[in-house]
């Protein structure tokens, strides 16, 4: 039962980033990053989620600019190989805790 819903989270995930764009993985990743730093009071976790997520992308913005210079990297790109470890690492180490 563990094994399929875990298959089935990492599914729609896929399925969300492939719909929205690599950009709307900040929305999957970082919310669950601020939780394991802040906890589950939703009062602070909204506000440190919109900090930590204008951060991730301005973030991922410089990095494409300067690691192609003098061409762009897209920075969906960028934030996929960044959230994307992040995120599986969060899933991995997370087991079945009750949020």
């Amino acid at each position: 039962m563990r094994a399929t819903a875990s298959l089935g989270a990492v599914i729609l995930c896929g399925a969300a980033t492939a719909v929205t764009g690599p950009i709307a993985f900040v929305g999957l990743v970082v919310p669950h990053a601020c939780r394991l730093m802040i906890g589950v009071d939703h009062r602070w976790l909204i506000s440190f989620s919109a900090v930590a997520g204008a951060a991730l992308l301005t973030a991922s913005d410089v990095i494409g600019r300067i690691v192609a210079r003098p061409a762009e990297l897209d920075v969906g790109i960028v934030t996929a190989l960044i959230g994307a470890p992040f995120f599986i690492a969060i899933v991995r180490r997370q087991k079945v805790r009750a949020l």
